[in-house]
């Protein structure tokens, strides 16, 4: 970190989706808060030059590369912040923390639990020597999902007993849309279920402090075949190469479509998720809700700054669901943003995850979720697949038993 200019130096791998997000809260987070460091963007990497190039001039970043060795080399760059596809999560992030550099990377961690296992040990071995790592689960900084937890955290619902949770997409309902990397198996990890149903997992961890301990999975692959994307290289066609009016190329699709579990949590709570990109009309429907012995909460994307709650201890005359409008300054994170009343929208909780992420940098804490606590994702999401395997139950293994950070 460099002390000196009183910054914070970040390079950035990766600028696509995940890329243009974080470049967002990295532009925008020392205009909103106060904080104790200075962001700097100082570099992105990505393979093709002129692309990393008109990247970094698209998104604000002082200097590109194309070699993310040479980034994690660099003696002005403190931290690697990580948005490539999971299959490279691992070998930077590992090279990164050797090198002293903070690191932030998306989630899931890894494509395999044996990948998160060794990502978690590099970041312990770290920390000693002060260097941070933080998974970067977004939604947790959604405000309303915060104050969630806020309420659940106080016993305002109560002992929990339920725990519902979907993350309903339809981005690929069309059996044309083409073979892109999130539907192979060796660079994402897998499909719906890593891709959407960490963050659900992660969530509702989050919310109700409760850890996920057994599970009974379900997977379902609807398109196995789709066409190559134009210009693709590396990957094995299935049919003809589409010249002179033949079929085009096509991929075999090596993820899952869809994923459902029902889950014991260690608090004694039961739990139902669903994770699909098949849900017609659907773009980006996430919904959380927690009963308990006292009420319950719930929370839906598509409306993201209100809260469900329910109080069953007011009169009966009174009860029923009250709608929180989340957009006043002591609400999370609000306080720096608009008056009440005026929504926020989906690249703010970027913005969150970066603010957290500097003021622990800063003050020498550990940021939330740690590589640890994303190991322990993994470990849901792997036995997911092994439950939807056998068709039975399985138990998750635990990367620690302390709650949920």
């Amino acid at each position: 970190m460099s002390a000196q200019h009183n910054e914070l130096r970040v390079g950035m791998v990766g600028y696509a989706f995940m890329g243009a997000a974080h470049s967002q809260a990295w532009r925008t987070v020392n205009r909103v808060y106060d904080l104790p460091l200075r962001v700097r963007m100082a570099a992105v990497c990505g393979r093709d030059e002129s692309q990393v190039a008109a990247a970094a001039d698209r998104l604000g970043w002082q200097s590109h590369t194309t070699d993310w060795r040479e980034l994690v080399a660099r003696d002005d760059i403190d931290v690697i912040d990580i948005c490539t596809p999971g299959d490279s999560h691992a070998e930077i992030a590992i090279a990164a923390l050797a090198a002293g550099k903070h690191v932030l990377c998306e989630k899931p961690l890894a494509n395999t639990v044996a990948e998160a296992q060794q990502m978690a040990e590099a970041a312990r071995a770290a920390q000693a020597d002060g260097v941070r790592s933080m998974c970067g689960f977004n939604y947790r900084r959604v405000p309303a999902v915060a104050l969630m937890r806020q309420l659940v955290a106080a016993g305002r619902i109560g002992t929990i007993r339920h725990v519902r949770a979907v993350y309903l997409q339809d981005w690929i309902v069309d059996p044309d849309f083409p073979l892109v990397w999130r539907l192979r198996k060796d660079k994402a990890g897998s499909g719906a279920l890593g891709d959407i149903g960490a963050h659900i997992i992660d969530a509702t961890q989050f919310v109700t402090g409760q850890r996920i301990t057994r599970l009974n999975g379900l997977t379902e692959t609807f398109v196995t075949e789709r066409p190559l994307p134009a210009g693709s290289s590396g990957l094995t066609a299935a049919a003809g190469g589409g010249a002179d009016g033949a079929a085009p190329a096509t991929g075999a699709v090596t993820v899952d479509d869809a994923a459902l579990f029902m889950a014991r949590l260690d608090g004694g709570a039961i739990a139902s998720y669903e994770a699909t990109r098949f849900a017609t009309g659907r773009k980006n429907g996430l919904r959380i809700e927690i009963n308990g012995s006292l009420g319950s909460v719930a929370f839906d994307f598509e409306r993201m700054n209100e809260l469900e709650f329910y109080d069953a201890t007011r009169p009966s005359a009174e009860q029923g669901f009250n709608r929180i409008i989340v957009t006043e300054p002591e609400h999370p994170y609000l306080s720096a943003w608009w008056p009440p009343g005026h929504g926020i929208g989906y690249e703010h909780s970027f913005t969150h995850q970066a603010r957290d992420f500097v003021e622990a940098v800063a003050a020498g804490d550990d940021p939330a979720p740690s590589f640890t606590d994303a190991l322990q994702v993994q470990q849901v999401l792997d036995a997911v697949e092994r439950s939807a395997g056998l068709g039975e139950w399985v138990a998750v293994e635990s990367a620690f038993s302390t709650a949920p950070s």
